[in-house]
């Protein structure tokens, strides 16, 4: 991989370096909004735990993994380094999107916050997929790693019902079950869960037809 997108992958590495950096130590701080569901205070393994169970968080470490290895190999490739590329692009964009839409009003982040929030949910869910959109590589899709990427996404909605089920608390408002019902929730994870699917094959299409700086020298037979 050329030099200006491995140097491109670095900035994004680092930026998400620096949020995670903030984010978890304004956990470990803690302070007035760290309370569970029953109104007593959480103690650090709670409070992490919750952190790390956004949605937002996972995507944002995945883009961080991906983004390091373009950065520090130059021709990064394999069926399971595609799948999780395209987790990192498919999680990122959804994570920006679902953001702006549903949750940008309702948020409201104050000191430090204001930072990882917004590389989070603003800079890196654009940087990262205009970083593939303009370098690649590409193409190295098939349909095959397109399905395994939805693997990720299922198994952390599974472990988002169970384990609000048992703490009562949910990461976004639109998968709380103890709120909406349990058929109100899974309407709004199945909502975003369609529209990550035409996220995925928006990307596939765009994989195989848009140009790209970077080409994919690997075989491979797309199906």
């Amino acid at each position: 991989m050329p030099a200006v997108p491995r140097v491109c992958h670095g900035v994004i590495a680092a930026l998400v370096v620096v949020a995670l950096v903030v984010d978890v130590s304004v956990t470990v701080a803690g302070g007035p909004a760290f309370v569970a569901v029953d109104g007593s205070r959480l103690g650090l393994a709670g409070r992490l735990a919750n952190l790390f169970s956004y949605f937002t968080i996972l995507s944002n470490v995945l883009v961080l993994v991906i983004s390091a290895v373009f950065a520090l190999r130059p021709e990064p490739s394999g069926a399971l380094f595609r799948v999780l590329h395209l987790d990192a692009l498919l999680s990122i964009a959804a994570t920006g999107v679902v953001y702006a839409v549903l949750l940008a009003g309702t948020e409201h982040p104050t000191g430090w916050s204001v930072v990882s929030n917004t590389i989070f949910h603003d800079v890196v869910p654009v940087a990262f997929p205009l970083v593939w959109l303009v370098f690649g590589p590409r193409p190295r899709l098939t349909w095959r790693p397109v399905a395994l990427a939805f693997v990720w996404p299922v198994v952390w909605l599974a472990y988002t019902f169970v384990r609000g089920a048992v703490t009562g608390w949910y990461p976004y408002g639109f998968l709380d079950a103890t709120q909406l019902g349990l058929a109100g929730a899974l309407v709004g994870a199945l909502q975003v869960f369609v529209g990550a699917t035409v996220l995925a094959v928006v990307i596939k299409l765009l994989d195989a037809r848009l140009p790209a700086l970077v080409k994919d020298g690997s075989r491979h037979t797309a199906r």
